[in-house]
């Protein structure tokens, strides 16, 4: 990297999953809007066509008179050659394919065991940590041979067991995972204090939160907005609103797979006084399976819905049209910012900038006192030139712990099972997770459901899983 005039040139980033149908291009579009930074993009995949379109797409992105980034993306063939002297590294894969999260996602429903998402918690979000675990412990390797001192940003699910394997296998790696989950909530503050404050415009950046938790199940033990205290407006607003929940503005939980009315926000706070901080889709899966996913239709009721693989499937093939598309030059990338943070965190450990965010790693720094140091926690930091550091959260209020800690649990003993194969830790685990518990499933039939969920991945299982 090169610092002049306050910019930095010439940085070097490895994109591991280049081949993104989605992401990359978000990437793409946060990069062209950046004018304080400049390099090369080496984007790497298994699919090497998809790398090469992505190539065409951001190249041409940066050649318009509207991008005011200054970018090369190149193609990289193996591991060794994205990574050697690269300055960041970029994690964003789907481990397996749609057909994979077919069986992940929907095979459970026979036990009437419902997720919503199935890519974090539940069985779904363990099955897939099986066979993503042993990718990430190729990538921390060649990591720690080839790119030692770069930061690795990982955006891929399951958050926590990814970031967990990079420093699991090496120890010493600069490595932290991105989630937009908690901008949405601020989001939700953001509208909810402006009908209170009557004062339209308010940056959800200014809406200031302690956030606790691990990912996708992160809380904020306070939030405020210029000295406004948020957790009394937002007891007062659920007061008046529960029935019709929140929905920010432009969004509507019936026309998305994604979107949601924060009814279930609202009910946690009710019950436990801390505002849950991920979207209701990801948090209802850490909940008992007799409450928000006991069937699709109290899912309906909370006003969420079921993200089915068959809608994967469905916007898949809309995004590889649009790709062949992008690549072709029929059409173009929209160049609007995204609202993610990930260059702005960049820039920060490039020492441009001075950022807190919040962000994914170890609990080392007993960010959250009453956690284990071993856990993979989501908390606050402070991002400035070549450092990450950790903010202390305090204590996640005891009844909240207890709906924490099966999951940490769960996160070892999947962890134990991909590094050396082990059916029965798996079947603890399933066995462990509340949407299973919730129902009062039986350890045979609970037994059957993993020996078959496994079959289906097998072919991206190391090892004797016989």
């Amino acid at each position: 990297m090169k610092y002049r005039d306050n910019k930095v040139t010439d940085i070097q980033i490895a994109y591991i999953g280049g081949g993104s149908r989605g992401w990359a291009w978000t990437f793409m579009t946060d990069l062209a809007l950046e004018e304080q930074i400049s390099g090369t993009i080496r984007l790497y995949d298994i699919d090497e066509t998809a790398a090469g379109n992505n190539e065409v797409i951001g190249n041409r992105l940066m050649q318009r008179e509207d991008a005011r980034g200054d970018w090369r993306f190149e193609t990289r063939t193996s591991l060794q050659d994205a990574l050697t002297g690269c300055d960041f590294v970029v994690i964003s894969i789907l481990p397996g394919t749609f057909d994979e999260m077919e069986s992940d996602v929907h095979l459970p429903e026979r036990l009437g065991i419902y997720q919503s998402v199935g890519d974090t918690a539940g069985p779904g979000g363990m099955i897939r940590a099986l066979r993503t675990i042993p990718m990430f412990v190729e990538i921390a390797e060649a990591v720690k041979a080839y790119a030692p001192g770069a930061w690795v940003i990982n955006y891929t699910n399951p958050m926590s067991l990814c970031v967990k394997t990079l420093y699991h296998v090496f120890p010493q790696i600069k490595a932290f995972g991105c989630c937009h989950e908690v901008f949405g909530t601020q989001k939700v503050l953001k509208g909810i204090c402006e009908e209170y404050c009557g004062e339209r415009g308010i940056d959800w950046h200014d809406i200031f939160v302690n956030v606790l938790g691990i990912n996708h199940f992160t809380w904020f033990s306070s939030a405020s907005y210029k000295g406004i205290d948020l957790f009394p407006v937002y007891r007062d607003y659920i007061s008046a609103h529960f029935e019709e929940g929140y929905q920010v503005e432009g969004e509507n939980w019936m026309n998305s797979s994604f979107k949601c009315a924060n009814r279930v926000k609202m009910d946690l706070f009710n019950r436990y006084g801390l505002i849950a901080a991920a979207g209701d889709r990801h948090l209802a899966e850490f909940m008992p399976g007799d409450e928000y996913l006991k069937d699709p239709e109290t899912a309906a009721s909370w006003k969420f819905g079921l993200t089915t693989v068959e809608w994967r499937k469905k916007d898949l093939q809309e995004r590889l049209d649009k790709g062949r598309r992008l690549a072709a030059g029929e059409e173009e990338v929209k160049l609007e910012p995204t609202g993610e943070e990930g260059i702005l965190l960049i820039k920060a450990l490039c020492g441009l900038t001075r950022v807190v965010s919040n962000v994914n790693i170890p609990n080392t720094a007993c960010q959250i006192t009453n956690l284990p140091a071993s856990a993979l926690v989501e908390t606050n930091a402070v991002f400035e030139k070549d450092h990450i550091y950790p903010l202390v959260a305090g204590e996640v209020p005891d009844p909240v712990r207890a709906l924490i800690m099966p999951h940490l649990k769960n996160h070892e003993l999947i962890m134990e099972a991909a590094l050396k194969p082990d059916r029965e830790k798996v079947v603890q685990a399933f066995m462990n997770d509340p949407l299973v518990k919730g129902i009062g499933c039986n350890e045979e039939d609970v037994g059957n459901l993993v020996d078959e969920m496994i079959k289906n991945t097998r072919k991206y299982l190391p090892g004797d899983w016989n």
